[in-house]
């Protein structure tokens, strides 16, 4: 069932964990990196998330790919994989990210059902015109929206913000769609309808904001926003 009984006039997507598999860079290059590779990946991911909400708390700001590198080189140093021709590689696997299976479907039928679809993202705009770029996501992606607008990354109010001013919508116009259960957090807490995309069956946060909707993954968004 869809949501609420307010209509949804807009689908808005996080990136990283949500349309694309941000371990899938370091899959690519599995070999390269060796046995040590799930051990590096997982530390990546968390120290970049962990970094944004720090500079956002030090009120330092730099953009998404700085915050990548920085994230990859501690991770490399933590588990002695320090290389910096591998360091490079890494990066460039990082704006090739595969999109999850069920992606191009779902987007290619809320386009045709004429749901714009639009991604918020941490990431720098030259990080996520890559990714859509590589996935072939262009003809249904109507907005590429980044935090570097605003200079703070998620989950400040004002990054949720920048997707009503930019599709001139409500809060609750709009279905948020995240893998990131503190992202579907703040997403709720500020008024969106949330769907949370529960990929690795996690436990609910215990935060601010409760999302509408848990699905395993985007297929389950059809049913949510009402569309067949």
């Amino acid at each position: 069932m869809p949501i609420s009984s307010m209509p949804i006039k807009a689908c808005v997507f996080d990136a990283y964990g949500t349309l694309f598999d941000v371990h899938s860079a370091v899959g690519s290059l599995q070999a390269d990196v060796g046995p040590r590779y799930a051990e590096l990946s997982a530390l990546w991911r968390t120290k970049q998330l962990e970094y944004t909400w720090l500079r956002s708390l030090m009120q330092s700001y730099t953009d998404f790919w700085q915050v990548t590198s920085d994230a990859l080189q501690y991770a490399m140093d933590a588990t002695d994989l320090s290389d910096s021709a591998l360091h490079a590689k890494l990066m460039q696997a990082y704006l090739e990210l595969d999109a999850f299976p069920e992606v191009p479907h779902v987007l290619q039928v809320l386009h045709q059902a004429g749901i714009p679809c639009a991604i918020l993202t941490n990431g720098s705009p030259k990080m996520i015109k890559a990714a859509v770029d590589s996935a072939g996501l262009n003809d249904v992606i109507s907005h590429q929206l980044s935090v570097e607008s605003v200079g703070i990354f998620k989950p400040d109010p004002r990054v949720y913000q920048l997707a009503c001013d930019t599709l001139g919508l409500s809060a609750g116009e709009i279905s948020f769609q995240s893998s990131n259960a503190w992202d579907a957090s703040g997403a709720a807490h500020f008024g969106m309808q949330v769907a949370w995309v529960n990929r690795y069956s996690q436990p609910a946060e215990r935060l601010p904001g409760t999302p509408a909707a848990e699905i395993s993954d985007l297929n389950g968004l059809l049913g949510v926003v009402g569309v067949c």
